[in-house]
């Protein structure tokens, strides 16, 4: 994932699939889920033509 992407991933509506493919809202309602209702955090590694990773970190009760 490109360092511009990444800096807008989380952006309601963004995507990178061509219109018509998808509404962009999947990282955002994510993140919202895990930091808003879940108190946690959400990160993500990514090197370009290697892969990204994505870290969920949830606060035990």
């Amino acid at each position: 994932m490109t360092p511009e992407v990444q800096a807008q991933m989380l952006n309601p509506f963004f995507t990178t699939k061509p219109v018509g493919k998808g509404t962009g809202m999947g990282m955002s309602i994510s993140y919202q889920i895990i930091t808003e209702k879940h108190r946690g955090q959400l990160n993500c590694i990514s090197t370009p033509q290697q892969g990204t990773e994505f870290i969920i970190q949830i606060p035990q009760l």
